[in-house]
């Protein structure tokens, strides 16, 4: 159920262009209240342990509907879009039924063999300016942003209506197997930066905006480390080694509001010349990778 509260870091700076029309109709509160219950709504369609729903199936966007929206299979690209109500995509001709004779398989149609969130968060914007970049006319370049994700110009065929290659069957999902020691690494730093991230929450009102903003970037640099780590990046145990060390400094020099734990320091600091040692070992990390 994790995937129905995944979100891109800029959806909520830029997806509330698509909704100020609607100022002119709706009262804000109003709104703000379906808005908000539009994605809890969502949160729960995001499985497979529900089959069908009945006569619902006409009119609310099921797990069954959605289930359709992120797969894979040809017949599963650009339709499904509904949030609540099905019947949109019933008239507007984006409407797909779940087959029974073929097995969903979900994911992108280029799948991204990663868990950097940085690069996760990034790949397709990336894709979309270079789409933007390759056309000569300004007709095609404002279609390959704002039509479809599959448009292409004249009469290319749509995903959905391309016969299905069985090999997407064969697909592998990425994994990356890593050593015991580094599992267990990644958890604990993983919790103390959740912990930190909770302690930035309930704070972040009285701490100055610069602080807050050193403290973000802080968590999110540390996500994308921890992702170059599972991924088992070449370069990963020298960014590691940065990490730790750029905590305590940090903590220590620029954010004098907050004070980091002795043991806490101590901590990051050995787990920082752990890495360097790595580094000057010229070790790297021993992993299996799958599906790559």
């Amino acid at each position: 159920m994790g995937v129905g509260i995944r979100q891109s870091v800029l959806q909520g700076w830029c997806g509330f262009i698509v909704y100020l029309p609607l100022a002119l109709v709706i009262p804000p509160a109003q709104f703000v209240m379906h808005h908000q219950f539009s994605y809890l709504y969502m949160f729960w369609i995001h499985t497979e342990s529900i089959k069908t729903l009945g006569p619902l199936e006409y009119i609310l966007n099921t797990p069954s509907h959605h289930r359709i929206h992120h797969g894979s299979n040809p017949y599963c690209i650009d339709v499904n879009y509904g949030g609540v109500f099905i019947f949109w995509d019933k008239l507007f001709g984006t409407f797909r039924p779940e087959l029974e004779s073929d097995r969903i398989v979900y994911g992108l149609i280029y799948n991204q063999p990663s868990f950097n969130p940085l690069h996760l968060q990034t790949f397709y914007t990336r894709y979309v300016v270079e789409k933007f970049k390759s056309y000569d006319n300004w007709p095609h370049k404002l279609r390959a942003v704002f039509d479809r994700p599959s448009w292409k110009p004249d009469n290319a065929v749509r995903f959905k209506d391309v016969a299905e290659d069985p090999s997407i069957h064969m697909r592998v999902k990425y994994d990356v197997i890593l050593p015991n020691w580094c599992s267990a690494y990644l958890l604990i730093h993983y919790t103390l930066v959740l912990y930190g991230f909770y302690q930035v929450f309930l704070a972040h009102t009285v701490l100055p905006q610069v602080t807050v903003v050193i403290l973000v970037t802080l968590i999110f640099a540390s996500l994308t480390v921890f992702g170059m780590i599972l991924d088992a990046t070449p370069k990963a145990p020298m960014y590691e080694t940065l990490r730790c060390l750029s905590i305590v400094a940090v903590m220590r020099i620029f954010v004098s509001c907050i004070h980091l734990n002795p043991i806490l320091q101590a901590f990051y600091v050995l787990s920082g010349t752990f890495w360097f040692l790595f580094v000057y070992n010229s070790n790297e990390i021993v992993a299996t990778k799958y599906g790559e």
